[in-house]
Parts: C-alpha cells; structure tokens; sequence
C-alpha cells in the first residue's frame, strides 16, 4: 500500500453533520469520504461528471467496512484520506481515514466498481487511469 499516495482532503464539521448531542453522526464519515475520493479523482484530471462524459465510466460504491475509534465534534476541522490499496479490471480498493489532527477517528476500506454508464455494467478500468494509480 505504501507505493500509493496518500491523498488528503479538509472537512469541518458542520451541525448538519451532527446529532442533537454535538457528536458526528455515523453516516456523515461516508459522506466525508466520499468528498475527498471526488476531490482525489479530480487530482487525476477528472470529475465524476467528466469521467460519464468523456470515458462512458462511473465509479459505484461495491462495499464498504467502516470502523469508528473515536468521534469527531461540532466544529472539528479535520483530514479525509483516500489511498489506492488494491486496484483490479473493473474494481479499485481505497483505504480511507477520518483524522483530527495525528488522531484517528474513523478508519476505512472502500470497494470500487467501473461501469458502463448505460447499462451500469462492470468494465475495465480506464488505462489512462489505471496507469496513473499504478
């Protein structure tokens, strides 16, 4: 895993991210991830939009296994990862991480699929792509 970069992304905690407690509520780290693996695609050269535009490809969410150590607080500035762990023919694996600060508070691993923006189907894994996640 160590040959891929490390990509980070800033989010602040907003009350919309929270329950009535102060406390970020668990579906809002999904969220999170999902707005630096957009902004860590763009890095690349590509929107989601472009990416359905130009190649005929989206990337859909297969799975995703989740682990919360600690939580994040109304106000929190913190860091969302995204870093290419595995990548297949139609799927790609990213490891993500929620921080505050050098502190971990959500750990993640996110399955990948490429489809056919038509029929949603699996397709291979754009090679001008591929090749710059290698």
């Amino acid at each position: 895993m160590s040959k891929h970069k490390v990509f980070s992304w800033p989010v602040r905690v907003y009350f919309q991210d929270t329950d009535a407690g102060g406390v970020v509520y668990h579906a809002s780290y999904v969220n999170f991830m999902e707005r630096a693996r957009t902004e860590w695609l763009r890095t690349f050269g590509y929107s989601n939009a472009g990416l359905m535009q130009q190649l005929g490809v989206v990337f859909v969410v297969r799975s995703m296994k989740l682990e919360y150590l600690k939580p994040a607080l109304l106000d929190d500035m913190l860091t969302v990862t995204a870093q290419v762990k595995e990548i297949g023919r139609s799927r790609i694996t990213l490891v993500q991480t929620v921080k505050r600060d050098d502190e971990l508070l959500t750990e993640g691993e996110v399955h990948l699929v490429c489809v056919n923006v038509e029929t949603f189907k699996p397709v291979s894994v754009p090679d001008v792509l591929k090749k710059q996640w290698d």
